[in-house]
């Protein structure tokens, strides 16, 4: 009898005290609302970032699209007056340097993908073996990424010195008469220059291929080797194939690479004949002796435009198989 009371009275802990309200089941997972401590930290962290961002970037994009409508020598806001297209007619009509830059634009795109390329992935091939002393060949080969351009616009140029520059010296070109001028020389300085990218870029290209050698499944090469292919027939049918993910990083940021190319050929001639750039055009209209912001604006879009047709179909083939995954 005793024992049967007892279980119908309810335990001490269920039994809520005098004039309290009773216990609500707190959902397992909830998480604790943020302070106001809390909301101020993350919206310094996050809104100085993107207020920033977007004065540096947008605001000043919009206003060079604006601005390319438009002269003005940077003296003053009254001076600013609206001309339409007439600096995309002259651009395109008039400037005898336009033409010659994009053709050195193409050029320079085509060496970076048909020399540095390849040989960056030649490179991430051999240390994804796991050879010996394979960090400190990584270290060796993407160094020059790690150092600005201007840097290596300024070790290029001791060894292109016409006088005590190291190929002169080797080659014997550095005595009176016999001179080579590689920056000088506009058959010889776009080259030049080139080999000077070329000496980069290799070692970022091995950087991004070696990512992504990483992913490839092992027991896929373990199936071709068992199926009699040898290591050339297993990279070519097994290996490239599924590298193709990182070709496309590989080409857009080639192309990239490409167009935004203007510190190192500024460090070793400012752009001279022989090495005109469109980054180059931009600078010499906006910041040289004769301001014309409004036409160096202009020569920006067009920059900006040819980036754009390279970066917007990328980004929209990586949504589509973000939003798939």
């Amino acid at each position: 009898m005793t024992t049967d009371i007892a279980k119908e009275i309810p335990e001490a802990a269920d039994v809520p005290p005098s004039g309290a309200a009773p216990a609500t089941n707190v959902p397992h997972g909830h998480r604790r609302l943020l302070t106001r401590r809390d909301r101020l930290t993350l919206g310094l962290m996050a809104g100085l970032p993107t207020i920033l961002h977007i004065a540096l970037v947008w605001v000043t994009a919009l206003a060079s699209i604006a601005l390319a409508f438009t002269t003005w020598d940077g003296i003053g806001f009254d001076s600013i007056q609206w001309v339409g297209l007439q600096n995309f007619k002259e651009l395109f009509e008039q400037n005898p340097q336009f033409w010659p830059a994009v053709q050195h634009n193409v050029i320079w795109f085509v060496v970076l993908i048909v020399i540095p390329t390849p040989l960056g992935l030649f490179l991430a091939v051999q240390l994804d073996k796991k050879i010996r002393f394979s960090r400190v060949y990584q270290t060796a080969f993407f160094l020059p990424v790690v150092l600005s351009m201007a840097v290596i616009g300024f070790v290029w140029q001791l060894i292109y010195n016409p006088d005590t520059g190291l190929i002169n010296s080797i080659i014997g070109a550095n005595e009176p008469g016999k001179y080579i001028d590689w920056i000088g020389d506009p058959d010889l300085n776009l080259w030049a220059v080139l080999v000077a990218a070329s000496w980069r870029h290799t070692g970022y290209m091995m950087i991004l291929y070696l990512a992504g050698l990483k992913g490839v499944d092992p027991a896929l090469r373990e199936a071709s080797a068992l199926d009699g292919a040898n290591e050339w027939q297993t990279f070519k049918n097994v290996v490239f194939p599924t590298l193709r993910p990182t070709n496309t990083v590989v080409l857009v940021v080639t192309i990239i690479e490409a167009l935004r190319c203007f510190d190192l050929v500024f460090v070793f001639n400012k752009g001279a004949e022989g090495t005109e750039l469109l980054s180059i055009l931009v600078t010499n209209n906006i910041i040289g002796e004769s301001s014309r912001i409004g036409y160096g604006s202009a020569i920006a879009v067009v920059l900006l435009l040819i980036s754009l047709v390279v970066i917007i179909p990328y980004l929209v083939a990586t949504f589509r198989k973000e939003r798939r995954a």
